[in-house]
């Protein structure tokens, strides 16, 4: 009878594909074949591709509206020309994503008074910004009731005189310019800071129609930014000649008068009208 070695190491044990080596081949189920991603990809969490609550539409739903550019329209109508799905369908997925914060809707009225649908979608309900991005976003856009500062109007040319008169109707050209162009509309602070330069114009022996020509004819195509600074440069660019110099004109002589017969001593004498000479109005009985 043959006797064991129990010196001999026993025989080695097979390993079980799932608990001893992670790494083994499943079974059954899903295999991944990867490949990695260097370009037209979304990043998309995995609390939204397996949601236990929400419907597998409604998972697709938002993984194709978290995956478009910013701007893309993403109403029940525009959704429901997009995909086979129908709008009843579509706008209970919506509701199902704005449920679980995926989707956030609001009405908002714009500048025009058109009231609109404003979607914004959310790849992770939840967050809260960081300080890092509180800080950066004011970075990108300023306040909205703290404007940028708009920069100083260029000087305009200063005229000689300073008449009220002539300040109003530079003030006037100025104000009738929209009626020309109605991208030369200006402010009344406009108005005044451009009003000396027109006075300049119009002390150079133009007329008002003149000066109103020249601002607004062959203005560029493109919109005009600031029509302020545009008139700006244009009066000092533009700016006339002083007209020739020209002496004053020569007093005119005394009107010389016809003459009369001195009613005293019957001498002709120049006078407007009849009546006595000068000696005879100073002389004796005949003085006036």
């Amino acid at each position: 009878m043959d006797s064991q070695n129990p010196s001999a190491p026993p025989p080695a044990q097979s390993r079980t594909s799932g608990k001893n080596h992670p790494h083994a081949r499943p079974e059954s189920g899903v295999v991944h074949d990867n490949a990695r991603h260097t370009e037209n990809f979304t990043v998309i969490g995995n609390h939204l591709a397996q949601h236990e609550h929400l419907s597998l539409l409604a998972i697709g739903l938002g993984c194709y509206i978290q995956s478009v550019r910013p701007g893309t329209a993403v109403d029940i109508k525009t959704l429901a020309n997009r995909f086979p799905e129908g709008p009843t369908r579509i706008a209970a997925a919506l509701r199902e994503l704005e449920t679980h914060g995926y989707l956030r809707r609001t009405r908002e009225r714009t500048p025009t008074g058109r009231i609109v649908t404003r979607t914004v979608s959310c790849n992770r309900p939840g967050h809260r910004t960081t300080g890092a991005d509180a800080s950066a976003r004011p970075a990108r856009r300023p306040a909205p009731d703290k404007p940028p500062p708009r920069k100083r109007l260029p000087a305009v040319p200063q005229p000689a005189c300073t008449a009220p008169g002539l300040l109003q109707a530079a003030v006037d050209v100025l104000a009738g310019l929209r009626r020309r162009d109605p991208r030369l509309l200006l402010s009344a602070t406009d108005a005044e800071h451009l009003a000396p330069g027109v006075a300049a114009w119009l002390e150079r022996d133009l007329t008002p129609t003149a000066v109103s020509r020249a601002l607004s004819e062959n203005l560029p195509l493109e919109p005009l930014i600031r029509p302020a600074a545009f008139l700006a440069h244009r009066l000092t660019a533009q700016l006339p000649p002083l007209p020739p110099y020209r002496p004053p004109a020569p007093p005119l002589p005394e009107p010389r008068h016809p003459f009369q017969t001195c009613d005293g001593c019957d001498r002709p004498f120049r006078a407007p009208a009849p009546g006595r000479c000068r000696d005879c109005r100073s002389d004796g009985p005949w003085g006036a």
